[in-house]
């Protein structure tokens, strides 16, 4: 992928605008990021992001936590290029 995270500009803020939800078959504006890891693949210091619109903010979340890789879920204002 070129340009950092899905296509953004490089280290800074990333435009929300350009930000579409992971869930199957959705592609809403997504605004929040699903921050995750799972410890028996990742180094401590690597996360997976899922970008969540608020219809499935909630399914992606639970569905991490359930298998306690869930780090936590933050608006994808936050997010920077070190989170891709």
């Amino acid at each position: 992928m070129t340009g950092g995270f899905l296509g953004g500009p490089g280290p800074g803020p990333l435009p929300p605008d350009r930000l579409a939800c992971s869930a199957k078959g959705c592609r809403r504006r997504a605004d929040s990021a699903v921050r995750w890891r799972n410890p028996r693949l990742h180094d401590a210091d690597r996360r997976k992001v899922w970008l969540a619109c608020p219809d499935h903010r909630e399914h992606l979340r639970d569905f991490v936590q359930l298998r306690g890789f869930l780090i936590d879920v933050v608006p994808v204002e936050d997010l920077t290029e070190a989170d891709g």
